[in-house]
């Protein structure tokens, strides 16, 4: 669901020229809310809000719902007092990624294999060879978003630009259930009518920064030099990025395999606490699951991040890179709780029964540093080396370890993911 800013005055006929115009933005619009009411059809013309719960924040609004003021991220208390007759529904995230599947399967990836998927409900496309073709990347958007509509009853907006910043921005003022194409020559005309957020990655705090020295738009960002930039941004490459974006150019190339970069888990409490033994039960829930999706996907994990929310919705993060990659819990753990202590000025002796300084909303950590398991040479400490030289069977703790959680892993797929958890 996104929040950024679309002006009415660039939903218009840019020009008709085409000419390298290969990249195309694909954005569902409402996804998981239009996804609710595609299969329950009695939901058609509603305020369709989805998350459920005192502590909850919305995923998704359908269009209906929007017009009462509802965005993402926002507490689902909040919006059942803006919308006191909207439809509040559970987050499916299993069928929602199913259907995403089939979506980018059954048609995107039917046109070209240049395609990046950037989430559930996004991504890109590079249609220079399917050109061959189809002739037009207008004619690919226009059959992409009846296909859409047609087999999954959904819809979505595309945006055909010569790069993927002025795609997306496309797609973004294309919405609902449109397309906009923004010929190459009329690419910084188009960015530079756009309010700073509308650029992506301007959030609350650069756009701060920008307008403490009088920069209000993209066009007053276009009027700046890199040298300048740099020193309203405190940063060379921010300001390489910013001049760069606001005259329409991008030089991101369409990836059609992205990496995955970090595994995480989190969850919200229904009551703030400071207990510390409630928090740890999270964290041990989040790095049991982390690591289960580690060794699912033939992965290990050499940084972990714990995350914490407080009550007054503020938030803290610490990292920590470990010695060696890991996939197992039993690693994950007891390090996200050490990084817990330290993040929160504690002792790292206290005990599980301590009081936490702050009230606790949200905790959770993820796993980044990720590389394929097979082939990742982790070096023995030297306590391995003694305990293989020790163990009857030639076996280290970790090697110990692993097999264990893997047998918690079969369990699981045979009797379901509440069927086993890791103890303390």
């Amino acid at each position: 669901m996104s929040t950024a800013p679309r002006l009415a005055a660039a939903k218009r006929d840019w020009g008709h020229d085409e000419t390298g115009c290969t990249v195309l933005h694909i954005d569902m619009d409402a996804f998981y809310a239009s996804l609710e009411v595609a299969r329950h059809p009695e939901l058609t013309g509603k305020p369709v809000i989805i998350g459920t719960g005192p502590r909850s924040v919305v995923s998704a609004a359908s269009y209906e719902a929007r017009r009462y003021g509802i965005n993402s991220a926002m507490p689902s208390a909040r919006a059942r007092q803006l919308c006191p007759n909207g439809i509040f529904l559970p987050v499916d995230m299993r069928y929602y990624r199913m259907m995403s599947h089939r979506i980018m399967h059954e048609v995107f990836l039917t046109v070209t294999d240049r395609f990046e998927q950037v989430s559930v409900d996004e991504g890109y496309m590079d249609v220079s060879a399917a050109l061959l073709q189809w002739g037009e990347p207008s004619a690919i958007g226009a059959w992409i978003r009846e296909q859409v509509s047609q087999r999954f009853h959904v819809t979505c907006s595309v945006g055909i630009a010569t790069n993927k910043l002025v795609a997306k921005m496309a797609s973004t003022n294309a919405k609902p259930d449109g397309m906009l194409l923004i010929p190459a020559a009329r690419s910084a005309e188009f960015v530079q009518m756009m309010p700073l957020r509308g650029i992506p990655g301007i959030g609350p705090s650069l756009e701060k920064r920008l307008n403490a020295w009088g920069v209000a738009s993209v066009a007053e960002l276009a009027s700046m030099d890199e040298t300048s930039l740099a020193r309203a941004t405190g940063s060379t490459a921010v300001a390489r990025g910013l001049w760069a974006a606001s005259h329409g150019l991008d030089a991101r190339q369409v990836t059609p395999v992205r990496e995955e970069k970090s595994i995480g888990s989190e969850r919200t409490l229904m009551q703030d606490t400071r207990n510390m033994r409630v928090v740890c039960d999270l964290l041990r829930s989040a790095c049991d699951e982390v690591a289960c999706t580690l060794r699912r996907k033939g992965l290990v994990a050499r940084t972990l991040t714990v995350k914490l929310r407080f009550a007054d919705l503020s938030y803290q993060t610490r990292s920590f890179t470990m010695e060696r990659p890991t996939n197992t819990a039993g690693v994950l753990y007891p390090e996200s709780v050490k990084q817990l202590k330290i993040m929160l000025g504690m002792p790292l002796a206290v005990g599980a029964d301590t009081q936490l300084p702050k009230l606790i909303r949200l905790a959770g950590m993820s796993a980044s540093s990720l590389s394929d398991a097979a082939s990742t040479a982790v070096q023995p400490s030297l306590d391995d080396m003694l305990e293989e030289t020790i163990d009857t069977h030639g076996s280290t703790a970790q090697a110990r370890r692993h097999d264990a959680e893997a047998a918690l892993d079969a369990v699981r797929r045979k009797f379901g993911s509440s069927a086993a958890r890791l103890g303390a």
